[in-house]
C-alpha cells in the first residue's frame, strides 16, 4: 500500500520505537570525532542529547541517519540491529530529523511540499483526490498548518511545525530535532515541545531533541545524554540531575567565570538616541521602518526578536555596512556618522555577529588584528603612517594575557583562533579603551560555556562602568539575563520596550510573535 492510499485509511497504532547506538565511532583522518559512543534512547521517551559545539552531537546523528558511515559501531532498533548506510536507508525505517535549517520549497504552498516529499510522488498530482487526504491526516494531527498558503508566506513557527509534520506525514516515528526552537517565540517553542512531548508519551514518537537551552531540557524530557569532545561522560533522568549536574558533564573541569554583578545606578542621561530610522533591503523593500530607541548610560537595551524582523538591518545601519534612508543617530545629543572618524570621537565599540566575517581579515595575524583602532595613531605609528611593528606586538601580548584570548603567538592568523577566542580577541580590541556606546549582535552564539560567561560578564563591566549598551539577540535568556530594559522588533520596527522588572518572557514572546 501506498503512503498515499494509506492516509485514507484510519490511522494505525504506529509504536514509538527505541533506538540504540552501540559503539559508535566515527574517524575522519587522524581526528577522532565520535568515540565508542553508546546510547539508549527508550521507546516513547523525549531524551535530550546535550554537548557544547564540537562534542560530536552532530556527528552522531549523521551517523544515525546514514549521512556519515561509522567507522565502528552499530544502529540498534528495537533491540535488532538496522543498517543505515544513507537518509533513504533510515526514512525507510521510520527515522526523520527536523533540521536548523528550513528544508521546505517556499514558492510552493504546505500541500504541495508534503506530497512531493513522499517515494511515491504522482509527476501529475491529482488535487482534488489529494487535497481530502491531507486534510485528514491535518485532523489527527496535535497541531495544523495552512495547506492552501506558499510557505513563503508562512510564520517561522508554521514552517517549523510543518518540518516535524511533514515527518508525521511520512510515518516517521523516531524523530530526532535539532535545535528545533531557535526560530520559535517562547509560546510556539513551549507550543510545540508540549505537543509532541504528549505523542511521546501516548507511544506515537520517540523524540531525541540536540539543544543547548537547559529551561526547555528541564521542561520536556525525561532523559538526556551527554557528549564531550566525542565522548559520552554522562546521561540520566533529566528531571532529576539539576542543571549544574548537567553542566558539570558538558564542561567538565574548565573554570567559569561568574558574571559581574549588575551595579545599581540612578537615572542617567540619554547617550545612544536612535530617531525615525528607516533603511531598505537590497530589493528596496522596508528593511528598518522608523525605529526609535534610547538607550542611556549605564544601561543595556536588549533587542529580542524571531529573526528576520530587521535586528541585523539595524545593526549594519550604526556600523554603516547599510545605508540609513532617513532618520537621525545622536551620540550625547550630537548628530553621529556611522564612520571610522566618529566612532573615535564618539568612543563607539562593537561586536558585530559572526565578527572572524564581519570585525576582522581571516588571514591577518592576531596583533594585526587587535590593532585596527590604533594602527594610526602613536605608538604603533609614527607621522600618521609609519607602522611600527614592536609597539603592536606588545600591546597584543597584554591584550590577549588580560582578556585570556587563547592562540599559540600574536602573529598567528586570527582564522586559526576558536570561535570563542576570535569573540574574545575582538572584545580585547574594543573594551581596551573608554567606551560610551557599545554594540553587540548575537554575542555568545556557538560558543562554549567558559567564552559564554567570559563575554557576558565583559558586557556586564561595560555596563557598570556607565557605557550605554545596545545588546541584539535571539536568544531570549540572555536577554533577560543581562538586560535593563527591552525592546522588541517585529516587522521592521520596535513595537514594544519595558523594563526587564515589569515584563517576563511570555508577553515579549507575545510581541515577539507579532502580537
Amino acid at each position: 500500500m501506498s503512503v498515499a492510499e494509506a492516509l485514507t485509511e484510519p490511522a494505525p497504532a504506529l509504536l514509538a520505537p527505541s533506538l540504540e547506538t552501540v559503539g559508535m565511532t566515527k574517524i575522519f583522518g587522524q581526528f577522532t570525532a565520535l568515540d565508542d559512543v553508546s546510547i539508549k534512547v527508550e521507546s516513547g521517551s523525549f531524551h535530550a542529547l546535550l554537548g557544547e559545539n564540537g562534542a560530536g552531537k552532530s556527528t552522531l546523528v549523521k551517523c544515525i541517519m546514514g549521512f556519515y558511515n561509522a567507522t565502528r559501531g552499530a544502529v540498534m532498533l528495537d533491540g535488532h540491529e538496522v543498517k543505515v548506510s544513507s537518509p533513504r536507508d533510515a526514512r525507510d525505517l521510520g527515522i526523520g530529523m527536523v533540521y536548523q535549517h528550513f528544508t521546505l520549497v517556499p514558492c510552493l504552498t504546505a500541500a504541495e511540499n508534503l506530497v512531493i516529499s513522499r517515494a511515491d510522488a504522482p509527476s501529475v498530482i491529482d488535487w482534488k483526490s489529494e487535497i481530502p487526504k491531507l486534510e485528514a491526516f491535518m485532523d489527527r494531527m496535535p497541531f495544523r498548518v495552512r495547506l492552501n498558503v506558499p510557505v513563503s508566506a508562512l510564520s517561522a513557527g508554521e514552517k517549523q511545525k510543518l518540518e516535524i509534520l511533514k515527518l508525521l506525514y511520512l510515518e516517521q516515528r523516531f524523530l530526532i530535532l535539532d535545535e528545533p526552537t531557535s526560530v520559535l517565540t517562547p509560546g510556539e517553542a513551549d507550543e510545540v515541545l508540549g505537543l509532541l512531548g504528549e505523542m511521546a508519551k501516548r507511544g506515537e514518537v520517540t523524540v531525541l531533541m540536540i539543544s543547548h537551552k537547559f529551561r526547555e531540557v528541564k521542561a520536556f524530557c525525561d532523559s538526556f545524554t551527554v557528549l564531550r569532545r566525542g565522548k559520552l561522560t554522562g546521561s540520566g533522568d533529566a528531571q532529576e540531575a539539576s542543571v549544574a549536574e548537567m553542566s558539570r558533564m558538558m564542561i567538565g573541569d574548565t573554570e567559569i567565570r561568574e558574571r559581574a554583578e549588575r551595579e545599581k545606578r540612578n537615572e542617567s542621561h540619554t547617550v545612544l538616541d536612535m530617531a525615525g530610522l528607516i533603511a531598505e533591503d537590497e530589493e528596496g523593500r522596508p528593511a528598518i521602518d522608523k525605529v526609535n530607541l534610547k538607550v542611556r548610560a549605564g544601561e543595556i537595551v536588549g533587542i529580542a526578536g524571531v529573526s528576520g524582523n530587521g535586528q541585523s538591518a539595524l545593526v549594519e545601519v550604526l556600523a554603516g555596512q547599510r545605508p540609513l534612508k532617513d532618520g537621525r543617530i545622536f551620540i550625547k545629543d550630537k548628530p553621529f556618522e556611522p564612520k571610522r572618524s566618529d566612532f573615535d570621537r564618539f568612543k563607539v565599540f562593537g561586536l558585530p555577529e559572526e565578527p572572524l566575517k564581519n570585525a576582522t581579515v581571516p588571514r591577518m595575524s592576531v596583533a594585526e588584528n587587535m590593532a585596527f583602532r590604533a594602527f594610526d595613531k602613536p605608538p604603533m605609528a609614527n607621522l600618521g603612517w609609519w607602522l611600527s611593528p614592536g609597539p603592536m606586538r606588545r600591546k597584543a601580548k597584554e591584550l590577549i594575557e588580560r582578556y585570556r584570548v587563547k592562540t599559540t603567538s600574536p602573529d598567528s592568523p586570527i582564522e586559526d583562533l576558536s570561535g570563542g577566542n576570535v569573540q574574545r580577541a575582538v572584545l580585547a580590541r574594543e573594551l581596551s579603551g573608554e567606551v560610551d556606546v557599545l554594540i553587540v549582535a548575537n554575542p555568545c552564539f556557538g560558543l562554549d560555556f567558559a567564552s559564554v560567561a567570559e563575554i557576558r560578564s565583559q558586557i556586564m563591566e561595560q555596563r557598570n562602568r556607565g557605557a550605554a549598551v545596545l545588546l541584539v539577540s535571539e536568544d531570549l535568556d540572555e536577554i533577560l539575563e543581562l538586560s535593563d530594559r527591552v525592546a522588541v522588533m517585529s516587522g521592521g520596527t520596535i513595537s514594544y520596550v519595558a523594563p526587564i522588572d515589569e515584563t517576563d518572557r511570555n508577553t515579549i514572546g507575545r510581541h515577539m510573535a507579532g502580537h
